[in-house]
């Protein structure tokens, strides 16, 4: 649905009608959020608006940062407002360093894209206004194209920002189901309403149009979500999924028309299921380092284990979820079990790794994973032997033993030299570890390109067992990535969650991003390897499967 008016910026520079595609924190998909290869990134990736969120520091450089602490991105608990801008400038290097907003104002300028400047609270607004105002002006001194600019976030930061400059674009925040007040709506001004997309409804969008205003919303991540947005006349959306965003936008309208209503759990019951997620997961911790192993009997063939841990295990994930989450189903890897439309279910693997489990080796997990329809909300992974507990919230982040996870943090690879050698100096995988499955107990179709090719680029490849924790090891700092030759949300759910909140990229065999493949398998990388990665597995997929189709075709006939 076309936006109902040009969009103006404070430039007085008209955008095309939409809908807009809004980056959030830039491209997040490429590099890390709120950095300047991640807000070039976004605009070159055709964003039209691009999302940033700023802080202040000590002496008062207001920077790009969405938390108030190091911590999540720097394993650093220090508030960036207790340190100066020399010292926020030395953290990191290369494309991950912590930018000023000036130096995200010039990556804007000159294109196409607009930033949107996010504060969730007051402190920021006069600062940032005042660094917006000095690149206008010196802008219009060189007579060059300034940065168009919007802002969005705390309420009382808009009314400063609107007291500061009356031709200020402005979204106002506006997180609630009812329909925001004439008054405020006069007093702001605001050019865009902006709210979770959860509170959408037909009225709220009317009352924006009705203002004036276009409708924005956040953070939506699913392509479905996308599409019910965009269907109920949401004129910008704001992702973390950028070139999924694109593609929903170019589909054709009947296409989001079809979209069904997301189901959303209520802040309330998101958070219980969290904290029953969190439990289970430590008792299978506990149960399957006690617990006999019992019998050990075979499914679909010798190498197809299951013990009695396993079946313990997941009756007491079914048994406490039926009596403290009324409602939502289960599917497991023992017990199966079907989703239903618009219901919250579970994915449950008590033992992931069970032929190790059965043999002696300790490496096993535990997984864990809340979806409604193909959307995952809740995420818990055990990583049993070493008594580590792993979780993730869809768009709340990922944690490590209450410790947040990001895979440009402290867990970074160290940079590797290659003493010259070209080769090695060529790829992105040169000395790194990547991790992948066999099938079952068999290679998958290009197992053996997959290795050769990994191992002309110098690269170590690991087969160790557990499909959760191939997956999950990316998310925590494992290797380089992982592949998984064939998807499932009982074993590898959980663990695209903890990747995709902690920063990392999943595609499946097409290169698409997405956490829950329509068919076939998964890859997870670090960011800037994961090009790389998916040219590797997608050749060796292709090779394997064509040398396979040649076999069957020279095979003797019967019949």
């Amino acid at each position: 649905m076309p936006a109902r008016a040009p969009f103006e910026v404070r430039t007085g520079a008209p955008s095309a009608h939409g809908p807009f595609a809004t980056a959030h924190r830039g491209h997040v998909e490429r590099h890390r959020e709120n950095t300047i290869a991640a807000v070039c990134a976004a605009v070159e990736a055709s964003a039209d608006f691009v999302e940033i969120d700023v802080r202040v520091t000590r002496d008062g450089h207001v920077v790009l940062l969405h938390d108030a602490t190091l911590e999540r991105l720097w394993d650093d608990p220090r508030h960036i407002a207790d340190i100066g801008w020399a010292e926020a400038a030395g953290l990191g290097d290369g494309d991950c360093r912590i930018p000023l907003l000036a130096d995200a104002l010039d990556a804007v300028a000159g294109t196409p894209a607009v930033l949107v400047i996010d504060m969730d609270e007051p402190r920021p607004a006069e600062a940032s206004a005042a660094v917006v105002r000095a690149h206008s002006e010196a802008a219009a001194r060189a007579g060059r194209e300034a940065a168009r600019v919007a802002w969005c976030g705390n309420l009382e930061a808009m009314t400063v920002i609107r007291d500061l400059d009356a031709d200020a674009c402005v979204w106002l925040p506006w997180n609630r189901r009812d329909l925001p007040p004439a008054e405020l709506l006069e007093r702001l001004r605001p050019a865009a309403v902006n709210s979770d997309y959860a509170v959408l409804s037909p009225e709220l969008v009317d009352a924006a149009h009705a203002a004036g205003a276009l409708m924005t919303c956040w953070t939506v991540d699913s392509a479905d979500g996308m599409r019910w947005a965009l269907a109920l006349g949401a004129d910008a959306i704001t992702t973390n999924r950028l070139s999924l965003l694109h593609r929903v936008i170019a589909e054709a309208p009947e296409t989001w028309a079809a979209a069904q209503p997301p189901r959303h759990l209520a802040g309330d019951e998101l958070l219980a299921a969290a904290a029953v997620a969190h439990e289970l997961a430590q008792w299978a911790i506990d149960h399957t380092r006690a617990a006999a192993l019992g019998t050990v009997r075979t499914k679909a063939n010798a190498a197809d284990h299951v013990t009695d841990v396993d079946l313990a295990v997941e009756r007491h994930v079914r048994e406490v979820i039926s009596a403290r989450l009324p409602g939502h189903l289960v599917v497991g890897e023992e017990f199966g079990g079907a989703p239903e439309p618009g219901v919250p279910c579970w994915y449950v693997d008590p033992v992931d790794g069970t032929a190790n489990l059965a043999n002696g080796m300790p490496w096993t997990a535990f997984s864990l994973a809340l979806a409604i329809d193909r959307e995952p909300l809740v995420a818990v992974v055990a990583d049993v032997w070493r008594g580590h507990l792993y979780s993730a919230v869809a768009g709340y982040g990922a944690e490590a033993d209450g410790t947040r996870l990001h895979l440009a943090s402290g867990q970074e690879q160290a940079p590797i030299e290659h003493d010259g050698d070209a080769a090695a100096q060529a790829s992105t995988l040169a000395g790194t570890v990547v991790a992948t499955e066999l099938l079952g107990h068999e290679p998958w179709p290009g197992f053996d390109g997959f290795l050769a090719a990994l191992s002309a680029r110098f690269s170590t490849l690991r087969v160790m067992g557990s499909g959760t924790l191939t997956l999950a090891g990316v998310a925590v700092g494992r290797g380089a990535g992982s592949v998984i030759a064939r998807f499932s949300p009982i074993d590898h759910l959980a663990a695209a969650l903890l990747v995709r909140e902690a920063g990392g990229t999943l595609l499946d065999e097409q290169g698409r991003e997405t956490a829950w493949p329509e068919s076939g398998g998964i890859m997870a990388a670090r960011p800037d390897q994961a090009a790389e990665l998916h040219a590797v597995w997608s050749a060796a997929l292709r090779a394997g499967r064509e040398r396979a189709r040649t076999v069957a075709m020279q095979a003797p006939h019967v019949g």
